[in-house]
């Protein structure tokens, strides 16, 4: 080993100098590969949408005679009598306003309806209301849209107009409407004034009191980077999806209220106008059910007037549970919570009235 002297008196010891680390060391130290560990425990306890399937069929197979036994009952035949005429009659509806929808949203530009309207608040918001006609699809189609509509420069009041009466007056619903109230063909013109009328005072009030600072428009369109085969069937899944589990969810609350509800609470709800307005607003909130299909819904409850029926007809497309975390996820939350209240108290004024006028 070798030693370093110090003025010729005797030898030092030194230590050994370090090893110096190469390229290819550190390429070998970094290249080597890591022991794959399996999925985490998390992970390895997820349930995916097909197993849960499963399981459900397979419990449904284990309890099949408990099942049997409580279907027969004379409560659960007279449910599913409710359940699948509701189901029957909206499904064909939901399947062409999802299509519909899905098809306009794809391939009809946002840029079309910007270039359509006044350039005057005034004057759009009237128009903006109008063509919502054109959008035959329900409410979860119409808040993505309209988000487009303010990020291509169309004015708030206009969009938000478009947002309130597309789900409520597009062909779709209003043939829906037709086809429910089959002895009272009025409803249907109830319902078209009374729903342009709540989406351009709604969005005329916002373009007085309105701010800015409460709208919180989205960052890009919803189909950007995707073809438009692949953006048409994300779409329709996703109405299907979404639309078809609140119309099984009202069906199954129709059905509910028809079978397990005493008939004198029903007659005590619906034979105060007053408290039957107001429970069947209440009620569409609640129960969120897609407005291609909430015409069966309200055609079932017969305890109730027409302009009862007609409320619930009304505000459930405007406002319920779905549409205020839709529209605080597109718009904001400070959005969201003032404009949900005041949509939902205007619709009740204005279909009561309307009601109390055509019906």
């Amino acid at each position: 080993m070798p030693v370093r002297t110090t003025g010729g008196t005797g030898p030092v010891a030194t230590t050994k100098p370090a090893p110096q680390e190469t390229d290819e060391t550190v390429r070998n130290e970094t290249t080597e590969p890591v022991a794959d560990k399996g999925p985490g425990p998390d992970e390895a306890r997820h349930l995916n949408s097909p197993l849960l399937l499963t399981l459900l069929l397979l419990t449904a197979v284990m309890l099949q005679g408990p099942i049997r036994g409580a279907l027969s009952a004379p409560v659960m035949q007279s449910w599913m009598t409710v359940f699948v005429a509701v189901m029957v009659q909206a499904l064909p509806f939901l399947v062409l306003g999802v299509l519909l929808s899905a098809a306009i949203a794809v391939f009809v530009p946002p840029s079309f309806f910007a270039r359509a309207l006044p350039k005057r608040p005034a004057l759009a918001v009237p128009v903006a209301g109008v063509a919502g006609a054109v959008l035959p699809g329900c409410e979860c189609a119409s808040v993505p849209v309209a988000g487009a509509l303010v990020r291509r420069g169309v004015t708030p009041a206009a969009a938000l107009a478009f947002l309130l009466s597309a789900p409520a007056i597009n062909p779709i619903v209003l043939t829906a409407t037709a086809v429910a109230f089959p002895g009272n063909p009025e409803m249907v013109l109830a319902r078209f004034v009374a729903s342009l009328l709540v989406a351009c005072a709604m969005g005329w009030l916002w373009h007085r009191v309105g701010r800015t600072d409460w709208l919180r428009p989205p960052d890009r369109p919803s189909y950007e980077g995707q073809g438009k085969g692949a953006a048409f069937w994300g779409s329709v899944r996703h109405d299907v999806t979404h639309a078809g589990g609140f119309l099984v969810v009202g069906a199954m609350a129709a059905a509910t209220l028809k079978a397990v509800v005493p008939e004198e609470w029903l007659r005590a709800a619906a034979g105060n106008p007053v408290f039957s307005v107001l429970a069947l607003a209440v009620l569409a909130v609640l129960l969120s059910i897609c407005s291609e299909a909430d015409a069966f819904v309200a055609a079932s409850l017969t305890q109730f007037s027409l302009t009862a029926r007609l409320t619930f007809l009304v505000v459930g497309p405007m406002i319920d549970l779905k549409l205020f975390a839709m529209q605080a996820g597109t718009f904001g939350r400070a959005f969201a919570l003032r404009f949900a209240p005041t949509t939902f108290a205007l619709a009740v004024v204005v279909s009561a009235l309307t009601g109390t006028v055509l019906l």
